[in-house]
């Protein structure tokens, strides 16, 4: 079996503070996989990892077989939880970043996006709501043909309306071949488009299974599991 993402006995710590402790999992390629669990699980320092973004403190991680770094940068597509962005760029100077910065970001694609959800080349990211600029981040990294793609909290701050069009934009814009990893709290949202779970908690795994497996075994959906899993 091929693998988009491996974790084996994966560390990760902030001080004296573990974010992962002992991780194990595999996410299989080809799949769409939520990352899920409450605040303080560490998925945002897993993703952070597989981006090679940060460093693991011990264990190993690898991206299709391979450690993170140099030779990765170029399969992983990384939307982080918060705008990367300076706010007095505009959308145009972002795409040009985009098209000198990844050699697989497909420009044509972005433009159509953008132009589905009224976002303009002149637009300054400043001056765009939270929801705009996260479609805008959402809208780049879906741009990109990559072989794993990192999604923290992809639809947070978008207003329920433009949920159906972004979900479907995620579903339409990879490749069956790439791996898709969807970290966020709005688990009845995009229960929907998901093939696996994988719950964190306490930086270590409770439940990594598929959707349709999970279902079964409980009884329930994904999202009824989770606030049974998770309840204060």
């Amino acid at each position: 079996m091929t693998y988009a993402l491996e974790c084996e006995a994966l560390n990760k710590r902030y001080g004296t503070r573990s974010a992962l402790t002992n991780l194990t999992v595999h996410f299989e390629q080809g799949r769409i996989i939520g990352l899920l669990g409450p605040n303080g699980s560490g998925k945002t320092t897993l993703l952070k990892l597989a981006a090679g973004l940060l460093v693991p403190s011990g264990g190993s991680i690898r991206v299709v077989g391979h450690e993170p770094g140099a030779e990765t940068k170029g399969m992983v597509a990384y939307l982080p939880d918060r705008m990367a962005l300076p706010a007095y760029m505009r959308t145009a100077d972002v795409m040009d970043f985009y098209r000198d910065f990844f050699a697989d970001f497909d420009t044509e694609k972005a433009k159509s996006m953008l132009a589905d959800l009224g976002i303009g080349p002149k637009d300054k990211i400043g001056a765009m709501s939270k929801g705009t600029r996260e479609k805008l981040q959402l809208v780049l990294t879906m741009s990109r043909a990559a072989k794993l793609y990192l999604l923290d909290e992809p639809i947070g701050g978008v207003d329920p309306a433009a949920r159906e069009y972004i979900l479907n934009t995620i579903i339409r814009n990879y490749s069956e071949d790439a791996t898709l990893i969807l970290s966020t709290h709005l688990i009845e949202d995009i229960e929907k488009i998901l093939d696996d779970v994988v719950f964190l908690q306490n930086g270590q795994v409770s439940i990594a299974q598929s959707v349709d497996s999970v279902r079964e075994e409980y009884g329930k959906s994904v999202d009824a599991v989770f606030r049974e899993v998770f309840r204060c």
